[in-house]
């Protein structure tokens, strides 16, 4: 087993997902590229493409980054006016390229190609089922299955099919899915994995985030309801809206970390939301330092607005090394301490001889947190005191977040004061359950279940 530098102290979303068609067939592969290079934040270890072309889908995916696999040799081969996208975060234990994705599946009715971003609670089960009627797996995903099940039930008619599977399936799930002559997106009735719709002037785009509608040169439309199935062929768009209640529960995680900040789903833009918990966790913990600072990147915006409500000055305390790519090395406590350092130093200059105020978006283990207070202070800094603009994770997520087992999350094992001591801070506050939702400006039902434990749907029992 490996674990990453960095990063391991953070969660992690499992995957983004692109969809377009167009008249133009041309631009389609390059188009496919700039939308899944916009969201390789969401996931970079493996990406793929799926085309349609001439009613044949073609596809390409591996390891790496979207640049590393979507090369011009592939945009060149691959061409058609209907094609999806992937990019996949996941744990080395399950890094192939069999898992990578799109999945293309061949059955009675023809080919389709799906890429799904979520993680469904019921797979293992439904797996065990379809294997008992005969049915050969060849990955460990979950869209597979999905697959199977489309593919079991489609009978000329795959919207019927997408339906039955979807009240059948349980978890969260984002899918695009593309047949020989439409692209289809599918979201869980809980909304609880982001799903996006916009237009190009050949076209329809649907995404994981809008920001990679406008990377792809479209405009945003809407974001897809909950339970919702959107079917866009030659003849337009077609909307077939769910009628199962279910109150809306977005992952929070979405505006605490996972998404890009320029990226508005669910009518919440990210930016701003994470600039708001700043302005909050100042209201809540207001501390005079003399510098305001984050743990870039996604910690930028809660240091900005914690610094604006305050009047405390603003700064590049921690300059972050662009072109360090994420790595996987061995597991040992000295080795990745000292990767920490290939991915940030400190700016000795600005933090010396000052009282600092350091902003994360949040903590996970501690490990990386305690290795940043230790640099700063031994830069010079005569205070450290550390603001998280999100609550303690307390809880395992299940619903496609890579998040540790309970045992390894410091918010569990360890009190505030605990914590504090264990990151040798002068002082730490996380900002309340309570300002973090009113830090989104939305009364929108959020998945809070990482940070109370308070899950939409039955989970396993085991953490």
């Amino acid at each position: 087993m490996y674990d990453n530098i960095f990063e391991e102290d953070k969660l992690h979303d499992e995957c983004g997902v692109v969809g377009i068609f167009t008249d133009n067939p041309e631009l389609t592969s390059q188009l496919m590229y700039y939308g899944l290079f916009a969201l390789q934040h969401r996931g970079q270890e493996s990406a793929g493409i799926a085309i349609n072309t001439g009613g044949k889908i073609e596809y390409y995916k591996n390891k790496g980054l979207v640049a590393d696999v979507i090369t011009n040799d592939v945009i060149e081969r691959l061409s058609g006016g209907l094609a999806i996208g992937h990019v996949r975060y996941s744990t080395a234990v399950s890094n192939t390229i069999e898992n990578a994705q799109p999945l293309v599946v061949k059955f009675k009715s023809g080919s389709i190609a799906l890429a799904h971003n979520g993680n469904l609670v019921n797979a293992d089960s439904l797996r065990s089922m379809l294997e008992n009627d005969g049915v050969i797996f060849q990955t460990l995903l979950d869209t597979e299955v999905v697959a199977n099940m489309i593919a079991r039930n489609a009978n000329g008619d795959i919207i019927k099919s997408i339906k039955n599977v979807m009240d059948i399936i349980k978890g969260a799930f984002a899918f695009v899915v593309m047949t020989g002559k439409e692209l289809i997106g599918f979201r869980d009735h809980f909304g609880l994995r982001p799903l996006c719709l916009g237009k190009r002037p050949d076209g329809y785009i649907l995404a994981s985030e809008s920001c990679a509608i406008s990377a792809m040169g479209g405009e945003f439309i809407r974001d897809i309801e909950p339970g919702e199935i959107i079917i866009i062929n030659e003849n337009g768009i077609e909307s077939i809206k769910s009628s199962k209640y279910a109150k809306q529960k977005s992952c929070i995680f979405e505006y605490v970390y996972f998404a890009r900040p320029d990226s508005t789903i669910d009518g919440i833009n990210v930016y701003e939301a994470r600039f708001n918990a700043g302005r909050l966790l100042a209201q809540e913990s207001p501390t005079k330092a003399d510098l305001v600072f984050a743990v870039p990147d996604s910690g930028t915006p809660a240091a900005m607005g914690y610094a604006h409500e305050l009047g405390i000055p603003f700064g590049l305390g921690l300059i972050k090394n662009r072109y360090a790519k994420r790595t996987f090395i061995e597991p040992t406590q000295e080795l990745r301490e000292e990767g920490v350092k290939t991915k940030l130093s400190v700016l000795k200059e600005l933090v010396k001889d000052k009282t600092v105020i350091m902003i994360d978006d949040s903590i996970v283990r501690g490990t990386t947190m305690r290795q940043l207070a230790e640099m700063v202070r031994k830069a010079g800094a005569k205070e450290v005191h550390i603001k998280i603009a999100s609550p303690p994770v307390t809880h395992s997520c299940f619903f496609g977040i890579d998040t540790p087992f309970r045992h390894y999350l410091i918010g569990v094992t360890k009190t505030v004061d605990e914590i504090k001591d264990y990151i040798k801070a002068d002082s730490l506050y996380f900002l309340s359950l309570e300002g973090l939702q009113k830090s989104t400006g939305s009364d929108r039902g959020f998945c809070l279940a990482c940070l109370n434990g308070d899950y939409p749907m039955e989970v396993p029992k085991f953490d």
